[in-house]
């Protein structure tokens, strides 16, 4: 039987390294940000490398769940972005999947986002649409699925790593918290414009941590407005 794993995040978070961390396992197939292209082909978009994207992956939402279908491992792990799900691309195939819900202060990934994209709305960051996946998930399962903070796991990645694999049901490996550094065949096609942090890294190593400038009144506003949504999944998220 294959598992297969959809973590749902935003954008600027560890989903990268967690991706790393699952593909290192040995048993697992990982896919990065399937539905980009689609998504980048429906909001018309100009993010970088948008010409590349939409040439790699197919544009069409129900293409992109039939090809899904296909990987075949003992675990697939799904890289998936919230804010990809657009109004019209359906979710039924979601029930199929252990989703898992990955979080982080909408002022930190705010920072973080406009230094590789000059211009940001809420829609961007995915909070919004990241509740209303995990609000649907909880009442499919009744109860809450697992949620796991970013800045959780990078102080204790081992803690943590437990913890999500108890809650997905699958066994935990040491593997998962140390990786080769360099690209990956695995990566998405944007992988230059997005992925230098990561590629030089080889696990879930705390940074130090960066001193962003405060954000002015227009990001502000975002954060604010974000930061209920965070919240909410944020009141469950695993402990190690």
């Amino acid at each position: 039987m294959t598992i297969r794993i959809a973590m749902w995040s935003g954008p600027r978070n560890i989903s990268t390294a967690m991706m790393r961390s699952f593909e290192n396992r040995g048993d697992c197939v990982v896919v990065d940000e399937p539905f980009y292209a689609a998504y980048l082909a429906r909001t018309g978009l100009d993010h970088p490398m948008r010409d590349e994207v939409l040439a790699a992956q197919p544009r069409d939402w129900q293409a992109v769940v039939a090809d899904l279908a296909k990987l075949d491992a003992p675990v697939v792990y799904e890289k998936q972005m919230a804010h990809h799900m657009l109004e019209g691309f359906g979710l039924d195939w979601a029930a199929g999947r252990r989703n898992a819900f990955l979080i982080r202060d909408p002022a930190e990934v705010l920072a973080s986002y406009v230094a590789k994209r000059g211009e940001v709305t809420l829609d961007d960051i995915g909070a919004v649409r990241q509740r209303e996946l995990f609000e649907r998930e909880a009442d499919r399962l009744g109860r809450a699925p697992p949620v796991v903070r970013g800045a959780d796991v990078l102080a204790d990645p081992a803690g943590m790593l437990k913890a999500l694999c108890a809650a997905l049901d699958i066994p935990f490996t040491e593997k998962m918290l140390a990786w080769p550094p360099g690209p990956r065949a695995s990566d998405g096609v944007w992988a230059p414009a997005w992925y230098d942090s990561v590629e030089r890294s080889t696990g879930f190593e705390t940074p130090q941590r960066r001193a962003y400038p405060p954000l002015p009144d227009a990001l502000k506003r975002i954060a604010e407005a974000a930061r209920p949504h965070y919240e909410a999944l944020a009141a469950h998220r695993l402990a190690a």
